[in-house]
């Protein structure tokens, strides 16, 4: 490969994610945003935008499959840096950014994602979450009664929350009652989401 293709290379590759970034901004803010409105608030013509994604279904699952794969590399980073149950909870925190991005893009990525998505994602969703259960009940942070998929079930209000304020701090009070009902730390969790009377 040549200086030049690489080059050209590198900046569609950085032109994809790009319109990725602001994408997943858009549609959670609004789910009608128009493919018109992504590429210029990335600063690329319409045609870049379609040369990459021909379709606005090929943009949301796109958007949905990155988002996962950030999630997962997320998983060993954080703990590689933080204590177990922090970096549960610091993953949860981006878990339920995921959530609103999904809710936003939900009625097009139903429509839209295949059976060969689905497992591409749901895979190493499961082996990131257990990949940080498991380090925390080894650590003694949270009981050895619940595993990865029962996790994921009980947090799946996340999957349903609308775009907003209220909503996010909903999210984060219902969090923590799952957490403090796993049986984790009280005042660790509390740094994190804050428990409110209502939720």
């Amino acid at each position: 490969m040549s200086d030049l293709e690489a080059k050209l290379r590198a900046d569609a590759q950085a032109n994809r994610d790009r319109l990725l970034e602001v994408a997943r901004e858009a549609l959670t803010a609004d789910p009608a945003a128009s493919l018109n409105s992504v590429a210029k608030t990335a600063g690329v013509g319409a045609g870049t935008l379609y040369r990459h994604f021909p379709t606005r279904e090929a943009l949301v699952v796109a958007v949905y499959r990155r988002e996962i794969d950030e999630l997962v590399r997320l998983a060993a980073k954080l703990l590689a840096e933080n204590p177990p149950l922090r970096a549960l909870l610091k993953w949860c925190d981006r878990l339920a950014k995921a959530g609103r991005t999904k809710q936003g893009i939900n009625v097009v990525l139903q429509a839209a994602i295949t059976d060969e998505d689905h497992k591409a994602t749901y895979e190493p969703i499961m082996k990131a979450t257990g990949l940080l259960m498991d380090a925390c009940r080894e650590a003694g942070d949270i009981g050895a009664d619940i595993d990865a998929q029962s996790f994921l079930i009980l947090v799946s209000f996340l999957w349903k929350m609308p775009p907003g304020a209220a909503s996010e701090a909903r999210a984060k009070r219902l969090l923590a009652f799952v957490f403090h009902g796993m049986g984790a730390n009280k005042e660790v969790v509390r740094e994190f989401f804050p428990v409110s009377a209502r939720v």
